[in-house]
């Protein structure tokens, strides 16, 4: 191609492949595109990333690939990365934090320029710190990362405040009449969890109406976490007016406990959730929640990730806003 357009090897080269310290001529440049359309040229991807010492692309390590949270903000990381002309390399943990290390290391070998990774960390230093060294592997061989989770890892993170979105829900739903409060609580070790249900009774106690310890009911963070919460709460808890689930697919799981059991929501009891996913469009009554804009956080983290690097890592505060919707009516506000 380079003797085709009558330029150098190196100049040949800047001109597909750019270069961080020299440019090319418009004039020359021009040829040699003209001269790569005419001998069907097309760059080897592979080759490049052996040469620059990365890819194109930015790695996405998430909890779980189904739930419409990290399919949300997986939409705004691939969103970010199209408009810098980048792909993404989606992996999920399927909920085991010990698979994070594993995915970022595979990501390093692949030559990712940056990884983004997604979800609450969990109660566990020795997870933690796994997850630190792969993360400072990865930075040594050139990449950068970014985190949607707690600022535990030393990196630059999007930091959502659930305490104070599950604080104000709470205080919301006081507001329309309820007394009698339930949660979902999640898993006791899992700290996005802890943080809603700490904001949730901390508003509670406030308010002169803590939940009676036997209505604070822990399961797995998942749909059906949620849907087995609900029903044991249902089958033997003491008597509640709303439940508070701290996230909202497990919400939706308690709905169709609920539906299960033929408790009428909101008649019987109300139900609220905490993120605002896209798939409550679909849901009946609609959701109570805290909404939290996950595209807007995912192009966050990517444009963090990609970022100039400082001396220390940056962090961005996301704060959540409370949307009352047909779930929650208030107590005795539907006949």
């Amino acid at each position: 191609m380079a003797r085709e357009a009558g330029v150098s090897l190196a100049t040949a080269s800047r001109a597909i492949n750019g270069s961080a310290t020299r440019t090319v001529r418009p004039d020359l440049q021009e040829r040699v595109l003209e001269a790569a359309a005419r001998l069907r040229y097309s760059p080897d991807a592979n080759a490049q990333a052996m040469a620059r010492g990365r890819t194109s692309s930015v790695g996405l390590v998430v909890h779980d690939i189904a739930d419409p949270y990290f399919a949300a903000i997986a939409a705004g990381v691939t969103r970010a990365a199209d408009r810098m002309g980048l792909t993404v390399t989606l992996t999920s943990t399927q909920h085991d934090p010990a698979r994070e290390p594993a995915h970022v290391e595979l990501l390093r070998r692949q030559r990712a320029r940056a990884v983004v990774v997604c979800g609450g960390r969990r109660d566990d230093e020795a997870a933690n710190a796994a997850m630190r060294s792969a993360l400072a592997e990865f930075r040594r061989a050139g990449g950068s990362v970014a985190l949607v989770s707690q600022p535990l890892l030393g990196v630059s993170t999007v930091v959502i405040d659930n305490t104070g979105g599950a604080h104000a829900l709470a205080r919301a739903l006081h507001g329309r009449g309820y007394r009698r409060f339930g949660v979902l609580a999640g898993p006791a070790d899992h700290l996005t969890a802890r943080d809603r249900v700490r904001g949730l009774l901390t508003a509670l106690t406030g308010l002169g109406c803590p939940p009676h310890p036997d209505a604070v009911v822990a399961s797995a963070f998942t749909r059906d976490g949620g849907q087995d919460a609900m029903g044991r709460l249902l089958d033997r808890g003491p008597a509640v007016d709303v439940v508070v689930a701290v996230n909202d697919v497990m919400a939706l799981g308690a709905l169709a406990a609920a539906r299960e059991r033929r408790v009428r929501v909101p008649r019987q009891v109300g139900v609220a959730g905490f993120d605002d996913i896209p798939t409550l469009r679909d849901v009946t009554p609609s959701l109570s929640t805290v909404h939290v804009p996950l595209v807007d956080i995912g192009e966050a983290a990517t444009q963090l990730a990609l970022g100039p690097a400082g001396p220390e890592p940056r962090l961005l505060h996301v704060a959540g806003s409370v949307v009352l919707r047909d779930s929650t009516p208030g107590p005795g506000a539907v006949s």
